[in-house]
C-alpha cells in the first residue's frame, strides 16, 4: 500500500515524495483508487484561499485564483492531458498517428483552443458557485468526483493505446472492490462537503447528482478514444479528470 501512496502522490499531486520500489497492477490499481482522497489534498489549500478572500475579493478573482493554483498542485498534468488528447482526436488522423501526435511535446490549434474553453467553463462555473456563498463545497466536490473518473476509466476491461507509458501502467488495473473503495470515499467527501455548506439533505442531493453528468461525459471521451486510439492513455486520463470537473462546476452552477 506504501507504494499505491507514493504512486497517487507522485502522479497526481507536486508533493515530493520517494519514487515507489514496485509498481505492479495491484499497486497501480490501488493508486488510482486513491484518486479521490488525492482531490482532497490538493483541495485543502485551495479551500484556505477561499476562505481567506471570502468577502475580500470579487467570486472573478479568487475563481482564477483557485483554478491557477490546481493546476500549480497538479503540475498543469491534467491539462496538458486534456490539450494532447484533443490535438490527437481533432487531428483526423488514424490511431498510430494520433497517438504520435499526442506525445509530442508541443501543442497544437485543437489543444490551445480546447483548454482555453474548458478553464473558462470552470472559472466561470466556480465563480458562480463563489457569488452564491457554495464555492467551497463546490470546488471539492468537483475535486473529489472529477478524481473519482481515473478509477473508473481505469476499470478492469478497458485497454491500454499503447504498450508504454502512464496508461499502460495503470489501464485495466483497478478491480471492483478498489472501485468500491475509490467510490465510498467520494461519497463520504460530497456528504461531508454537503454538511459544511449548511444546506442539509438536500444541498448533499444537489451535490451528489452533479458527480453523476461529469462521470458520464468522462466514460464517454474515454469510450471515444478507445474506439479511435484503441484503448485510453495518460493523456486520455488527464483529459477525463478536467472535462469531469469543469462538468461538475458546471451543473452546479446551473442547479
Amino acid at each position: 500500500m506504501r507504494d499505491a501512496w507514493r504512486l497517487a502522490v507522485g502522479t497526481l499531486t507536486v508533493l515530493p515524495v520517494p519514487p515507489p520500489r514496485v509498481v505492479g497492477p495491484r499497486t497501480a490499481g490501488w493508486a488510482m483508487a486513491l484518486a479521490p482522497a488525492m482531490g482532497l489534498l490538493t483541495g485543502v489549500p485551495v479551500l484556505v484561499v477561499l476562505l481567506v478572500l471570502h468577502g475580500r475579493s470579487s467570486p472573478l478573482l479568487a475563481s482564477v485564483l483557485a483554478v491557477a493554483i490546481l493546476a500549480l498542485l497538479t503540475r498543469g498534468l491534467h491539462l496538458d492531458g486534456l490539450a494532447d488528447t484533443a490535438d490527437g482526436l481533432g487531428s483526423g488522423r488514424p490511431a498510430e498517428q494520433a497517438l504520435a501526435l499526442m506525445r509530442r511535446g508541443d501543442v497544437g490549434p485543437f489543444g490551445v483552443v480546447t483548454v482555453v474553453l474548458v478553464l473558462l467553463l470552470q472559472v466561470a462555473a466556480l465563480a458562480s458557485e463563489i457569488g452564491s456563498g457554495r464555492g467551497p463545497a463546490a470546488v471539492l466536490v468537483a475535486l473529489v468526483v472529477s478524481r473519482l473518473a481515473l478509477p473508473l476509466l481505469c476499470s478492469r476491461g478497458v485497454p491500454a493505446a499503447r504498450p508504454d507509458g502512464l496508461g499502460s501502467v495503470v489501464a485495466g488495473s483497478v478491480s471492483r472492490p478498489q472501485l468500491a473503495v475509490a467510490a465510498a470515499v467520494a461519497v463520504l467527501a460530497v456528504a461531508c462537503a454537503g454538511w459544511l455548506a449548511g444546506d442539509g439533505p438536500a444541498g448533499v442531493v444537489r451535490l451528489g447528482l452533479a458527480a453523476v453528468p461529469a462521470l458520464l461525459v468522462a466514460a464517454g471521451l474515454a469510450g471515444h478514444c478507445v474506439r479511435r486510439l484503441g484503448g485510453v492513455t495518460g493523456d486520455v486520463l488527464g483529459a477525463g479528470v478536467e472535462v469531469a470537473f469543469g462538468t461538475c462546476l458546471v451543473v452546479l452552477a446551473l442547479t
